[in-house]
């Protein structure tokens, strides 16, 4: 699985700053760690609007200087100003071409010029940045020093309100340049640039100081008369001496600052929730038949009295019926088989690539035995949306979704849809790791008509399948008559005199 558990990697001191590719930095980092992962407690609040779609795109930042000039540092300098999550660091390292044969023996005797605009893959690098900053999750190559080439794996990057570019090159292709928000420019003394260079090449890419010596009066050095120093003149921003030039990175943080909260999302539920009243239900809704036995589940698992054992027993029955209701809105081909009587059967099959299951924690995760029951090796995501106490708003916390689920139909599974607010943040998610919306199905035990409208207001293409739905919706965004905290009845936890479907642990809304 390509895992984005924290959709931001954890910032790692004791590596060279050059290999970092995405980082947050801040004095006490909102982090909870395990022996496995990783978690993020300052959540990603909502970056699209109510039509499902990305009104504010990402700040980006261009840095560019010199090779040492000390880009890195002050990138650094400036997410710890910033003080705020969110903030990628994308090196132009990452994006030098794959070298051929010949140009590898010439990379190990320092004469291959790395310096020359020629080495970077521009048209990636565009590409890359461009779907960054629209709010998508990229692949970035990893780039190995020592071997002059890209390692196998590639780095997932998702969830970026500030993008830091630096590089060589950063302002060497018009349609890069068209990409930056502030262009910054980091002018070091030549000589600090060429002991910076000594001592990295040598301690960190193991070369020995006759060939960085070579390779630095040979093409550094004519490189950055002919290409770097020359781009000075776009800066918006000029900083002498780096990262040690703390009134420069003050000045450039307070402009970062005001650019965000001019393009803070600010989401009215209130109008959420009165947007669609009185529309008839969408035509991609898809409710279980109100059998006797159906109803009967509903009986049992919405009276208060009900004992866990029992809600538990009944939920599971309904979320088995559930999924199999879902499944056949998959599309399916006509299959003909050999029967053991040596007859052909002429049946259906599914048409599509992969079938994955994606649950909304915590609740969502109870789905997920249904839908491993019915389909065999299915795999599973996992999305922790939860809401701020303060701004009422979801935020995205915690992601794992399994490699190249763009290819993949998606089950994405909730028990209890109120607002749809969380339900529209993880479908946003998805459409952000280029799984087609069509190709998403959100099935829930129960949703309130305000849910499903503000789902398919967003994405109409997306199927929704549920086995009931109730009219209401309180003033706390309660679901009348409803279920009452779904989590805590199931997972026998406490839920507080005023819970609500949005309360830390129990994240669906």
């Amino acid at each position: 699985e390509a895992r984005t558990d924290l959709l931001l990697p954890a910032v790692n001191t004791g590596l060279s700053p050059r290999k970092r590719t995405t980082s947050q930095c801040k004095s006490e980092p909102p982090l909870l760690r395990t022996s496995k992962r990783t978690i993020y407690t300052a959540g990603r609040p909502p970056w699209y609007n109510e039509h499902g779609t990305q009104s504010k795109e990402a700040f980006v930042i261009g840095l560019c200087g010199g090779s040492a000039s000390g880009k890195t540092t002050v990138a650094r300098k400036i997410i710890e100003a910033l003080d705020v999550p969110w903030v990628v660091l994308l090196s132009m390292d990452s994006f030098y071409k794959v070298l051929s044969p010949e140009q590898q023996l010439l990379a190990a005797s320092n004469d291959y010029n790395f310096d020359h605009p020629d080495a970077f893959d521009f048209d990636l690098l565009v590409h890359t940045l461009r779907k960054l900053k629209l709010g998508k999750s990229v692949k970035i190559p990893v780039y190995d020093f020592t071997t002059h080439g890209r390692q196998k794996e590639w780095k997932t990057v998702y969830g970026a309100s500030v993008i830091i570019f630096e590089g060589i090159m950063s302002f060497a292709d018009k349609e890069l340049l068209k990409l930056l928000d502030m262009k910054i420019f980091v002018d070091t003394d030549s000589d600090i640039r060429l002991v910076r260079r000594l001592r990295r090449d040598i301690s960190e890419r193991g070369r020995d100081i006759e060939g960085v010596i070579k390779q630095y009066n040979k093409f550094v050095k004519p490189a950055f008369e002919q290409y770097i120093e020359p781009t000075m003149r776009l800066a918006d921003i000029v900083v002498p001496r780096g990262g040690g030039n703390m009134v420069a990175i003050d000045l450039i943080v307070q402009h970062v600052h005001s650019q965000l909260e001019e393009r803070k999302l600010r989401w009215d539920m209130a109008a959420l929730a009165s947007a669609h009243q009185a529309q008839p239900l969408p035509q991609t809704l898809s409710v279980l038949d109100n059998t006797p036995q159906v109803r009967g589940m509903h009986t049992i698992i919405r009276n208060k009295e009900t004992s866990r054992d029992e809600f538990i027993f009944y939920s599971k029955r309904l979320m088995r019926l559930l999924i199999e209701r879902a499944l056949s809105f998959l599309p399916s081909q006509t299959w003909v088989v050999e029967t053991p009587q040596g007859q052909d059967y002429e049946g259906k099959a599914f048409n599509g690539k992969r079938i994955t299951g994606v649950s909304i924690l915590r609740a969502g995760e109870t789905m997920e035995p249904a839908l491993r029951a019915v389909c065999k090796d299915v795999r599973i995501g996992k999305i922790l949306i939860q809401t701020n106490q303060d701004t009422g708003e979801p935020e995205l916390h915690y992601l794992r979704l399994p490699k190249d689920i763009s290819e993949d139909h998606v089950i994405l599974m909730d028990c209890t849809v109120s607002t749809g607010a969380a339900a529209m943040m993880a479908v946003r998610v998805l459409l952000d790791h280029d799984v087609q919306e069509d190709k998403i199905l959100l099935v829930s035990l129960l949703m309130a008509e305000m849910g499903v409208h503000s789902v398919a207001y967003a994405f109409p293409q997306v199927k929704i399948i549920t086995t009931a739905v109730d009219k209401k919706v309180n003033d706390l965004f309660h679901i009348i008559p409803g279920i009452g905290n779904f989590g805590d009845r199931y997972f026998g936890t406490d839920a507080p005199p005023d819970w609500s479907d949005e309360d830390m642990d129990e994240p669906s809304y």
